[in-house]
Parts: structure tokens; sequence; C-alpha cells
């Protein structure tokens, strides 16, 4: 569970938010979200659209260099494990390998 939706759920168990609503004599204002404008919250939508295409593009761009380092023969899959392992500190990778070989090794692998 992401950050957000904690948070979310812890706002929502704890039913401030409800009684804020219900109890409330005054009329809601408009464009106006529990005290969230509607341009703050039009701002906020525009800006995850925008770096949502951004990383589109990115991850074409991504499988554009596959596609190129395939066509001249690597092996894409080991290149996405390298990838991933170079993501990892050192110790961490380390200790990956490690009980990669202990597993091989149990199952009579190497």
């Amino acid at each position: 569970m992401s950050d957000f939706e904690s948070d979310f759920d812890e706002d929502v168990s704890d039913n401030s938010f409800d009684s804020d609503v219900s109890n409330s004599d005054a009329a809601p204002v408009p464009g106006e979200i529990a005290g969230v404008t509607a341009d703050r919250l039009r701002g906020f939508i525009e800006r995850i659209e925008r770096l949502e295409e951004e990383k589109k593009g990115l991850s074409d761009d991504i499988k554009e260099i596959y596609a190129e380092s395939k066509s001249l023969g690597f092996d894409t899959k080991i290149m996405r494990k390298i990838v991933s392992l170079r993501k990892l500190e050192t110790q961490e990778r380390m200790e990956q390998e490690e009980l990669i070989e202990v597993y091989k090794h149990a199952l009579g692998m190497g």
C-alpha cells in the first residue's frame, strides 16, 4: 500500500471528513471541495498527466534502445537483469548473488 493510500485510509477512518460535511449548515462554496479549490485540483491533475506523458515517452525510448541492442545480437533479458542489478547497493547485490549460489547448489544446479 502506498503512503498516499495509507494516509487516505487513516483520514477516512477517523470520520472527521464525514462529520465536517454532514454537520455543516453552511452551503458548500462553488468550485471548492473539502477546502480544496477546483483550480488547485485541476493543476495537480494536469501536472500528473504531463508527467505520465513524459514517462510514456521515456518508456518508448528505452524500448527502442533494447530493440536496437537486440538487432546487434545482445541478449535483452540479460541486459535488463544487469540494469536491475546495477540499481542495487553493492552489499545487497552480493547478498543476492550468494543466495542464488546457495539455492542453485541446494538444487544440484552448480
